[in-house]
């Protein structure tokens, strides 16, 4: 017998009350199975896809590509057999929690108590293991025809990623829709361009930002090739402003910033380093076999000599607790690193970063940057950071005043790396000006936890390892 199954937005987060509709996998008249991929989402802090939690025949499609949606409400109506849903439940073990009436609180907690990682609310129960997840082609949806009128100002986005271009293929006729990523088909929306119209000269016949870019019949104006966070910008000639919707990441962000300048009282202290000594080992590590397929960068030593000075400090490594009015100190280290992504700025974080050794930390790194350049960032990995890093040196910037990533009691930047003269003392006490690696660090901290002295003591213990690593043994 089947059913009406109507199957709510979820929080896929912690507190995120909405999504934007990235790109439906199905359309009304599909037969879906349970864990089939249904819809993409984009929310504050990452872009996420949402499985089925029914087996059964889409019905409606509640929301079309680039409507964002008010968690709670209905996403997507599933002809469903019960029957079914009542076998799946029974082999599976556990109720997943999807749907009305289920809380992400006794979903995870029933998952974790079989054994299997938490699902976010929405989610059905997980497959048998080696059992792959069906993908199907993705549709265009036909539920509900909606007329979305263009929008003539570009988004705002991270550094670009390179898309090499290659001979233009003719889209295969056999697929139901033109294939291009979300922040691909974000930009022909915010320009007005039908996707389906372009020629795709990407990877794979994959639509590119420069083909949206040449359909739209505009080329783009774009900084000063390596100027800190430049970005392709479509801009008509006769504009004399662009006006850009704040949503999604960059909405997110600025009400976090602005709570957290505002409601924690920030200090922030500086010091300049010679890290020629670090610099000299980064070599010699990078040299290992074992860390031949990594990069090793300065800020993998950054971070350990982070984690090693909060060993001495660990008052930094807490968070305030206003409603209790209780300080709460971490006995882990969830390391966030501050990315720049198209998407806006995100801090994913490590988990239990004080744990890892030099070559696990260098693989934490590695898979957090590459998962951020590529929008896959889940919501859980920038959840309950305790403390984090940003590498401002990338865009070859000195320091800056960073602010804490609320929640958290401190922040470290991380400028750039640069040869400069610099007073050496040898043995004897003579003095000699060498040309060193030097670099800047500032670190602000919340000064209702930290006091002056504690960090102080932490800057100059982080600073301390990268003068002389040999610190670290002691």
């Amino acid at each position: 017998m089947s059913q009406e199954r109507v199957f709510l937005l979820p929080d896929v987060g912690e507190g995120l009350t909405e999504a934007e509709i990235l790109q439906w996998a199905v359309k009304a008249g599909d037969t879906v199975e349970i864990n089939q991929i249904l819809v993409e989402v984009e929310t504050a802090k990452a872009a996420v896809e949402l499985p089925s939690p029914y087996a059964g025949v889409v019905g409606t499609l509640h929301a079309r590509e680039g409507e964002t949606l008010p968690v709670g409400q209905p996403l997507i109506t599933i002809l469903a057999d019960a029957d079914a849903d009542a076998d799946a439940d029974a082999d599976a073990g556990v109720d997943a929690g999807v749907g009305v009436g289920t809380s992400p609180d006794s979903a995870a907690e029933t998952a974790e108590v079989s054994g299997m990682e938490a699902l976010l609310v929405g989610y059905g129960p997980q497959e048998p293991a080696g059992r792959r997840r069906r993908r199907p082609t993705p549709a265009v949806p036909t539920a509900r025809p909606v007329t979305e009128p263009p929008v003539a100002e570009p988004p705002v986005a991270g550094p670009p990623v390179a898309e090499p271009a290659v001979a233009a293929e003719p889209p295969d006729p056999a697929v139901g829709r033109t294939a291009a990523k979300p922040p691909v088909r974000k930009l022909a929306r915010d320009l007005g361009v039908d996707i389906a119209t372009v020629t795709p000269t990407g990877p794979g016949s994959t639509v590119t930002r420069d083909d949206v870019r040449r359909a739209a019949g505009s080329s783009p104006v774009t900084a000063p090739e390596g100027a800190p966070g430049s970005v392709p910008v479509t801009v008509p000639e006769s504009a004399a402003e662009t006006r850009i919707p704040i949503r999604g990441v960059r909405r997110r962000t600025a009400a976090a910033m602005v709570a957290s300048a505002f409601t924690a009282p920030h200090v922030t202290e500086f010091t300049t380093v010679d890290v020629t000594a670090t610099m000299r080992l980064r070599d010699t590590v990078a040299a290992r076999r074992e860390f031949r397929d990594l990069r090793v960068t300065p800020l993998l030593f950054v971070a350990r000599a982070l984690l090693l000075a909060l060993r001495r400090t660990p008052e930094a490594n807490a968070s305030w607790d206003e409603a209790a009015q209780e300080i709460v100190l971490k006995h882990h280290v969830h390391l966030g690193i501050a990315a720049a992504t198209e998407r806006g700025l995100i801090v994913p974080n490590i988990k239990h970063a004080d744990r890892m050794s030099l070559r696990e930390l260098a693989e934490a790194l590695a898979k957090l940057t590459g998962t951020a350049r590529a929008g896959r960032t889940t919501p859980r990995s920038m959840t309950g950071g305790t403390i984090t890093i940003t590498n401002v040196g990338v865009f070859g910037v000195d320091t800056g005043t960073p602010i804490l990533n609320p929640g958290e009691a401190a922040i470290l930047a991380l400028g750039a790396v640069r040869r400069m003269p610099w007073v050496v003392t040898d043995a004897s006490g003579a003095e000699a000006i060498e040309p060193r690696w030097v670099t800047q660090l500032a670190l602000s901290f919340d000064h209702r936890l930290i006091d002056g002295q504690q960090g102080s003591e932490l800057l100059a213990g982080i600073a301390a390892v990268l003068h002389d690593p040999g610190l670290a043994m002691l």
